[in-house]
């Protein structure tokens, strides 16, 4: 079932960050990934918005957490951690309405 990552996080050193995006959109076509959005100046309708925003698809959690737990991706999770804060990403499964028997 695919699953939908949905990151947002305050980005605090934008220049050590640059680099971040570009390893992620690398690694992106090895598990199947595609971002549907992404956005640093979000509209926010209630609660606290954050400067960055971001909703990539997976295929499955597996390929999802395998991108996280990628080596690859290991020095770009260490420099989006040094250079953001307030962090929230989350796996969603995706939406299946029942079938009719």
């Amino acid at each position: 079932m695919a699953v939908f990552y949905i990151g947002s996080y305050d980005i605090v050193d934008m220049n050590a960050f640059r680099m971040y995006p570009a390893v992620v959109l690398s690694l992106l076509p090895k598990y199947g990934g595609e971002v549907l959005a992404s956005d640093t100046s979000a509209t926010v309708v209630e609660g606290t918005g954050r400067t960055m925003n971001a909703i990539i698809r997976f295929p499955s959690k597996e390929a999802a957490l395998g991108l996280y737990n990628d080596p690859a991706y290991q020095d770009a999770k260490r420099v989006r951690q040094s250079s953001t804060k307030n962090v929230s990403m989350v796996l969603v499964e995706e939406f299946q309405l029942p079938t009719r028997a």
